[in-house]
């Protein structure tokens, strides 16, 4: 477990390492100096991820707490988030982790840390009136989660990502195509499946916005079926920052990992990084 922790702690300083040279490079009309204020960017509550980024130089953080009614009366709450830094204006490091799991049955119950996941986002060219953002990601898991108890499968898995946003009749799209790469249980090799994502929102009065997507995915080899899935959630804007979210996920086939998922959350931009460096130089 140490080595893990040791080796993931060194994947994300070799990267935040990468942006030493742009501290002080300028990205007109991305960064909290250009725009006067910091603005949150959530991915939460959905599964899809918008293809705009985090505001230049700004530090985010999600975080939340998930109830889930799983397949054979299991049972699982987690606490996990996601840290996010835009070091360049098209480019996002992201770091997904989960903090706190617990898994139960009529019979047992097991908790610990959950897996990690690192990796980036790049965005390939922005919204204009008739092309959607478009950007594409990779994301690696990092094993953290004790395979003796069950909460992981110690094996280290990819994530390839395209993703396209865009506003139409003030209504807000998401879209991603997913490919994942799943280590075997035997560890012969890996297993393949696609996700896809559609999430759409839109504000209902004032600060609150009502959020809703479709998402399924093919099948994993013997490790699990295709399934289709839906979403439905509140967000309340308390603050330019501060974005609060809560819904509910439930099965659409009989395949779906989970019968049904509450959760409860929010976004909020940390702080401009690059602005405080040059402030204190």
């Amino acid at each position: 477990m140490s080595i893990r922790v040791v080796s993931l702690a060194s994947a994300v300083a070799g990267l935040l390492c990468l942006f030493v040279p742009v501290i002080y490079a300028d990205c007109p009309g991305e960064n909290s100096l250009a725009t006067g204020k910091i603005v949150a960017n959530p991915n939460r509550p959905t599964v899809a991820n918008p293809a705009d980024i985090t505001q230049y130089g700004v530090l985010e953080l999600e975080y939340g707490y998930e109830h889930d009614k799983a397949q054979l009366n299991q049972k699982q709450n987690q606490l996990g988030g996601l840290l996010k830094f835009a070091g360049t204006c098209n480019l996002e490091l992201r770091w997904s982790t989960g903090s706190f799991l617990n898994q139960s049955d009529p019979n047992n119950s097991q908790s610990g840390i959950g897996d990690n996941w690192l990796g980036f986002q790049y965005r390939v060219r922005r919204q204009s009136q008739h092309v959607p953002t478009l950007a594409f990601g990779y994301a690696l898991k990092f094993p953290s989660a004790s395979v003796s108890k069950g909460l992981g499968s110690g094996r280290y898995d990819h994530q390839l990502v395209f993703l396209s946003s865009k506003d139409i009749k003030g209504i807000h799209f998401d879209f991603n195509t997913s490919v994942f790469l799943v280590g075997r249980p035997n560890g012969s090799g890996v297993d393949q499946n696609v996700q896809s994502n559609l999430a759409f929102s839109r504000p209902i009065y004032k600060s609150l916005g009502f959020t809703g997507e479709f998402y399924g995915s093919t099948k994993l080899g013997d490790q699990a079926p295709a399934y289709a899935s839906g979403l439905w959630a509140l967000t309340y804007t308390a603050s330019p920052r501060l974005v609060i979210d809560a819904g509910m996920d439930h099965a659409i086939t009989s395949g779906a990992p989970d019968i049904r998922r509450v959760f409860v959350g929010f976004t909020y931009s940390i702080a401009d990084v690059y602005a405080l460096i040059r402030a204190r130089r």
